[in-house]
Protein backbone atom coordinates (compact mmCIF):
# COMPACT_ATOMS: atom_id res chain seq x y z
CA UNK A 1 0.00 0.00 0.00
CA UNK A 2 1.31 3.04 -0.87
CA UNK A 3 1.76 5.93 1.82
CA UNK A 4 0.37 9.49 0.78
CA UNK A 5 1.53 13.00 2.38
CA UNK A 6 0.27 16.27 1.22
CA UNK A 7 2.05 18.96 0.23
CA UNK A 8 3.27 21.68 3.05
CA UNK A 9 2.35 24.26 0.41
CA UNK A 10 -0.64 23.64 -0.96
CA UNK A 11 -2.44 20.08 0.59
CA UNK A 12 -2.01 18.50 -2.75
CA UNK A 13 -1.54 14.29 -2.24
CA UNK A 14 1.82 13.69 -2.59
CA UNK A 15 3.81 10.20 -2.21
CA UNK A 16 7.11 11.87 -0.86
CA UNK A 17 8.94 14.60 0.15
CA UNK A 18 7.13 17.71 1.42
CA UNK A 19 5.93 20.13 -1.72
CA UNK A 20 4.55 18.80 -4.67
CA UNK A 21 5.76 19.58 -8.22
CA UNK A 22 3.31 22.29 -8.77
CA UNK A 23 4.70 24.45 -5.68
CA UNK A 24 8.74 23.89 -5.91
CA UNK A 25 11.15 25.34 -8.88
CA UNK A 26 13.37 23.91 -11.22
CA UNK A 27 15.88 23.79 -8.42
CA UNK A 28 13.38 21.77 -5.47
CA UNK A 29 13.06 24.66 -3.63
CA UNK A 30 9.20 26.32 -2.61
CA UNK A 31 8.63 28.75 -4.69
CA UNK A 32 7.97 32.63 -3.79
CA UNK A 33 4.81 33.34 -1.46
CA UNK A 34 3.68 35.85 -4.46
CA UNK A 35 4.46 33.36 -7.26
CA UNK A 36 2.41 30.93 -5.11
CA UNK A 37 -0.44 32.61 -4.08
CA UNK A 38 -1.21 34.01 -7.61
CA UNK A 39 -1.40 30.50 -9.21
CA UNK A 40 -3.77 29.00 -6.05
CA UNK A 41 -5.89 32.17 -6.76
CA UNK A 42 -5.58 31.45 -10.88
CA UNK A 43 -6.48 27.60 -10.05
CA UNK A 44 -9.25 28.63 -8.02
CA UNK A 45 -10.65 31.15 -10.68
CA UNK A 46 -10.64 28.41 -13.11
CA UNK A 47 -12.72 25.70 -10.75
CA UNK A 48 -14.95 28.52 -9.91
CA UNK A 49 -15.46 31.36 -13.00
CA UNK A 50 -18.23 33.66 -11.39
CA UNK A 51 -16.18 34.41 -8.10
CA UNK A 52 -15.06 37.76 -8.00
CA UNK A 53 -10.81 38.26 -7.68
CA UNK A 54 -11.51 39.51 -4.03
CA UNK A 55 -13.10 36.68 -3.24
CA UNK A 56 -10.75 34.35 -4.60
CA UNK A 57 -8.24 36.53 -2.99
CA UNK A 58 -9.70 36.33 0.89
CA UNK A 59 -10.05 32.34 0.20
CA UNK A 60 -6.98 31.54 -0.75
CA UNK A 61 -5.18 33.51 1.96
CA UNK A 62 -7.76 31.85 4.00
CA UNK A 63 -6.49 28.36 3.08
CA UNK A 64 -2.65 29.23 2.60
CA UNK A 65 -3.11 30.38 6.68
CA UNK A 66 -3.70 26.63 7.15
CA UNK A 67 -0.71 24.91 5.32
CA UNK A 68 2.54 24.29 7.00
CA UNK A 69 4.94 26.26 4.37
CA UNK A 70 2.64 29.16 4.91
CA UNK A 71 1.00 30.15 8.43
CA UNK A 72 3.80 32.12 9.72
CA UNK A 73 4.34 34.25 6.49
CA UNK A 74 3.80 37.94 7.29
CA UNK A 75 1.34 38.51 4.17
CA UNK A 76 -1.14 36.12 6.02
CA UNK A 77 -1.54 37.86 9.19
CA UNK A 78 -4.96 38.16 10.21
CA UNK A 79 -6.60 42.02 8.83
Amino acid sequence: MNHTDHCQSCGMNIDSGIYCAYCVDERGQLQPFEERFERMVQWLLGREPALARADAEARTRDYMRRMPAWSAHPALRAQ
